[in-house]
């Protein structure tokens, strides 16, 4: 099934997708709801990320491809971090480049949402926890991190860093998906989620041993190789199957008294 978070009139709303409209729902779909008479076409709301969460647990160097073309050692177990959740905006929302950045760069992502608490659960349980798949792009202030690495959270939690939706889909296999992403409509990056060294499941096991995480958590699970840097004026689209194509235009922050 596959859903959205969009705000129609002033009030944010989930709804299941329906062809060309969303059909309300009433209740949470972390937990228990039902199907309303309510209808919204698709391009008559303003879309919101699909979830609001307590954190965003993002996973690097995942893709056996990019590890390979940074020549470094595949990682024996997962590597975190994590973005706030301030950073999140939705499809065709606007990455905003700060004034004093020199180089942000776009990182296609297929991103988990936890529906139920999630601590110590063991592999073979942990896709039960999982309330569906959405696209993500963990927009990162590249030059500032490779300036200094301490500045990790900063430079990948910046407001609008974080990109997800447009839909949250279920019942799909995460690890068997193709991804990629496009800038300006050209394709930069193309992979397939099986090319993981982490599968899904382990990630989701190997971070409720050491963080619980919570119904609306957002778990990322790396990117592939062909990163590259955005400018003002591009347009950043991350592609998932079966999931769907996230897109947001870039923008320059506007600077006060100018």
């Amino acid at each position: 099934m596959k859903f959205a978070r969009f705000e129609k009139d002033g009030e944010n709303l989930f709804g299941l997708v329906e062809g060309d409209h969303f059909r309300v729902i009433k209740g949470s779909i972390f937990d228990k709801y039902e199907l309303t008479k309510t209808v919204y076409g698709i391009s008559d709301v303003k879309f919101l990320p699909p979830t609001v969460p307590t954190k965003i647990v993002c996973v690097a160097h995942n893709y056996k491809g990019l590890i390979e073309q940074i020549g470094e050692p595949f990682p024996e177990e997962p590597i975190l971090f994590l973005k706030p959740p301030s950073c999140l905006i939705g499809h065709e929302d606007a990455i905003i480049i700060p004034y004093d950045a020199e180089r942000v760069i776009f990182e296609g992502e297929l991103a988990v949402i936890i529906k139920d608490e999630m601590r110590s659960v063991p592999p073979d349980k942990a896709l039960s926890y999982v309330a569906g798949y959405s696209c993500f792009n963990d927009a990162t202030e590249r030059a500032m991190i490779e300036r200094d690495h301490f500045l990790l959270s900063l430079g990948k939690g910046m407001d609008t860093f974080g990109p997800c939706g447009p839909f949250l889909v279920n019942d799909i296999n995460p690890n068997k998906l193709e991804i990629a992403t496009y800038l300006n409509g050209k394709i930069m990056q193309r992979d397939n989620t099986n090319n993981c060294i982490f599968t899904v499941e382990f990630l989701l096991h190997y971070i409720s041993e050491r963080i619980t995480l919570y119904p609306g958590d957002i778990v990322s699970t790396g990117t592939p190789k062909g990163v590259d840097t955005v400018l003002p004026g591009n347009v950043v689209e991350v592609e998932i199957e079966q999931v769907g194509r996230l897109k947001n235009p870039v923008i320059a922050e506007a600077i006060s008294g100018q």
